[in-house]
């Protein structure tokens, strides 16, 4: 098991860098040219700055079992078809039941900015996402990690 971030927009990284040391879980870390990211414990690996060149990265590098750090639902649905955990920075999992619709709205949303010109605004983060995503990813790499003892 490995956790693959998509560290472009991810308000979460000094998290993950903190929970991943502690738990001795692999961490890689895929950005672009335009961002400045060092960790003297993560994989940091860094691609042109490309539409989808982290994307592809990340799905290369990603195996079954992995956990996948997104706020992407196109490379969400990408790495939940290589059986890996995928969650959003918010705290909450993709799955293979709410990615469909996932996407279908964003299509939607695409559609009418496009029509429209309008941009809507993303919500402003809050503290209480954090704390949800500090413990989803604890829970879930406990019971990756108890599971693989108990093989």
């Amino acid at each position: 098991m490995k956790i693959l971030v998509d560290a472009d927009s991810c308000p979460v990284k000094d998290i993950l860098f903190q929970v991943a040391k502690e738990y001795s879980v692999e961490l890689v870390v895929v950005k672009n040219l335009s961002h400045d990211i060092n960790s003297d414990y993560a994989e940091i690996i860094t691609v042109d700055k490309g539409r989808d060149s982290v994307d592809f990265v990340i799905v290369n590098k990603t195996k079954k079992g992995d956990i996948v750090v997104t706020g992407d639902y196109g490379l969400a649905s990408l790495a939940l078809s290589k059986d890996a955990i995928v969650i959003h920075p918010n705290g909450w999992k993709y799955t293979n039941e709410n990615i469909e619709s996932l996407l279908m709205n964003r299509y939607i949303n695409q559609q009418v900015r496009r029509k429209n010109g309008r941009h809507t605004k993303t919500p402003k983060r809050k503290k209480e996402d954090t704390i949800k995503f500090e413990k989803l990813l604890r829970e879930i790499i406990s019971k990756l990690q108890s599971q693989g003892n108990q093989e």
